[in-house]
């Protein structure tokens, strides 16, 4: 297996993780050669861990606890009996020596937003909340961009114990009115407008719909964003809200597992699920991730490309605690070209880089060469998610961009708001593998039979409650649409959805989502594995593959990249890169050029409501068309499945 990056011997000494392991090592008599061992003392006594790590993490809470977990999944319970707010973690690192926020976007350059600004915002956010009647336990949605502002409307609400919920304003008003009209928001903070790809789009009536369909809003506060003249009723101006410099900002007692934030499921074949997550477990959980996982320190800069409606905005906030400033980019990733994040992680500069697969594969496509216009010599890691990054996404990182940087590729999900595994800063990275599964996070890959397997491709299954794994689903009070989504295949054992394989490195490789694995003979095959291979070649842009199981017809759809036709000596190509790659049974049945992939909202293709498609289901049940970022793009699949009939 290539190593791509070692860490040298005083980069392993200035980790937080070895900070850690010395700790350990001095004040308990435990002793750690390597992370594989701190990995496996850390689930061998979950307990243990947690309760060391609460108390090394800085973590300010008031009242007591007899147990640090009591009871089994999904009804485990993490510290009862404490009281702590997220929020007031974030400004006990609230200084004057180094900006709180650098924001940048399409339309404005980099400025820098300082704590005492953020404070003061969120401090008259929060006396405004509690002005108009929001109370402790409600809920506040917003409808924003990934700017400044929603930070503040987050914190805001945060500390004064009611329940935010987000959702990015490229998503159309019923994919917005299916997440929103579940939690009964009492307050809603939206923009009327935003930029993407140098166009700006009006969202008034996206907004005026919400006004009139969620029957429990009180007040819509409405930020200007584009500055195109708010034509609303009934809404208040941002300005107004923020504008006392007399509040000061106090913060609710809350207990461990209370509400902090409402995240949703895809919902790319149903309603999507309103995932609650709590105070106190996200606050653990991210001190974890960042601290060791990622490496952050203070004084650095923290720049993870997100949206509102993605859980990587969520978990980029919580870099505030961990002494680093936030960078915000609003706009499109390839606008005007594909290198202006690029250009900003060098300009701002960023320490920490974090974006998905799909940006790094574009990238490659676009054959980008950061390198050759930008140094990096601040820059330490780049993190990698949102589906399986390819071996040559490793090698492009490596040959293009800084043969020196850290690369953390790292999958979790909405359902915990972290990462499983991901980033190691004391082991090597090899080609294609992420680094480590995460301290606390006991992940084995189990056949059908819940036997666990070494070097094979298995279900992912978390054997162990953790923090960050959901305190409920909103409107779910027997857990019933809980327990369907984890623990229906294994009763008592999460069940993620992804295929792994754990390797001998002490790594992993993700193949895929198990729903849409291709099992073909018997033999297991996850489709990260076809778009590897496929999309490594010059003429493919994209693609997708299915395999219905009752007639054993695996079609593979094919973007091509130039925008020619795909001819039958590329077609002949792909099955014979697939055969001697992987296996004869690799090599779809036929081989379809199609002009779009079609990809939910947060990026991801949408591989089973297209084999629900195919399989000839009603459309309206096949897709939840609010949750397609490109619908246009599933007509051709309902048409192919009428050619099949």
């Amino acid at each position: 297996m290539k190593i791509l990056w070692s860490p040298s011997e005083q980069q392993i000494e200035q980790s937080n993780i070895k900070r850690f392991m010395d700790y350990l090592s001095h004040e308990y008599g435990l002793h750690f050669n390597n992370y594989q061992e701190l990995w496996q003392w850390s689930v061998k006594d979950i307990a243990k861990f947690w309760d060391i790590f609460l108390h090394y993490s800085g973590i300010q809470f008031t009242g007591q606890y007899k147990e640090v977990v009591s009871g089994k999944m999904p009804h485990a319970k993490w510290f009862d009996g404490i009281q702590l707010n997220y929020a007031e973690h974030i400004f006990s690192f609230a200084t004057d020596t180094r900006p709180a926020i650098l924001f940048q976007s399409e339309t404005s350059s980099l400025r820098a937003i300082s704590w005492a600004e953020l404070q003061q915002k969120t401090a008259s956010f929060a006396e405004y909340l509690r002005s108009i009647g929001v109370q402790k336990g409600d809920t506040i949605c917003a409808y924003l961009p990934n700017i400044p502002e929603a930070v503040i409307a987050f914190l805001a609400t945060a500390s004064i114990g009611a329940i935010w919920s987000s959702a990015s304003p490229d998503f159309g008003g019923g994919s917005v009115l299916e997440r929103f009209g579940q939690i009964a928001p009492k307050v809603l903070v939206a923009v009327n407008s935003y930029s993407y790809g140098g166009k700006i789009f009006d969202r008034s009536a996206v907004v005026a719909n919400l006004q009139e369909n969620l029957p429990s809003l009180e007040q819509t506060i409405l930020i200007d964003y584009m500055s195109i003249g708010n034509t609303l009723p009934n809404t208040i101006d941002w300005n107004t809200t923020v504008a006392n410099r007399n509040s000061v900002l106090t913060f609710e007692p809350l207990s461990f597992d209370f509400p902090l934030y409402i995240l949703y499921s895809s919902g790319t074949t149903g309603i999507p699920k309103p995932i609650v997550h709590g105070h106190g477990g996200i606050l653990l959980e991210h001190k974890k991730y960042l601290l060791f996982h990622n490496d952050v320190k203070e004084n650095e800069n923290y720049f993870w490309f997100s949206t509102t409606g993605w859980m990587m905005w969520n978990f980029s906030i919580s870099v505030l605690f961990s002494g680093a400033t936030l960078v915000l980019y609003d706009g499109s990733p390839g606008y005007p070209n594909m290198e202006t994040l690029w250009e900003l992680v060098a300009e701002a500069p960023v320490h920490h880089f974090g974006t998905s697969a799909a940006f790094i594969h574009a990238c490659m496509k676009e054959q980008v060469r950061p390198r050759v216009n930008y140094t990096f010599e601040h820059l330490r890691s780049i993190g990698s998610t949102g589906s399986p990054l390819s071996p040559e996404g490793f090698d492009w990182i490596y040959d293009q961009v800084n043969p020196e940087v850290w690369l953390a590729s790292i999958s979790g999900g909405t359902d915990v708001c972290t990462a499983f595994v991901g980033g190691n800063p004391i082991s090597p990275v090899y080609e294609g593998e992420i680094q480590c599964i995460g301290l606390g996070v006991d992940l084995q890959s189990w056949d059908e039979n819940g036997a666990p397997l070494h070097e094979e491709i298995g279900e992912m299954v978390i054997t162990q409650p953790t923090p960050s794994m959901p305190v409920f689903f909103w409107n779910d009070p027997d857990f019933e649409r809980y327990r369907a989504s984890y623990f229906e295949e294994y009763p008592n054992y999460w069940r993620h959805g992804d295929w792994v394989k754990l390797t001998s490195t002490g790594g992993l490789v993700i193949a895929g989502r198990s729903d849409a694995t291709l099992n073909r003979g018997g033999i297991r095959i996850g489709t990260a594995e076809i778009y590897r291979a496929v999309e490594a070649l010059d003429f493919v842009k994209d693609s997708l593959i299915i395999h219905l199981e009752d007639t054993d017809f695996m079609p593979l759809f094919v973007v091509t990249n130039d925008g020619n036709k795909l001819n039958d000596a590329q077609k002949q190509q792909i099955k014979k890169v697939l055969r001697d790659t992987y296996s004869p049974r690799h090599v779809p049945d036929q081989i379809i050029e199609v002009s779009e992939i079609p990809y939910t909202i947060s990026g991801k293709k949408l591989e089973l409501p297209v084999k629900k498609l195919i399989q000839g289901k009603p459309f309206e049940k096949a897709v939840n068309i609010g949750a397609v970022r490109n619908p246009e793009s599933l007509e051709f699949f309902r048409n192919f499945q009428k050619n099949l009939v």
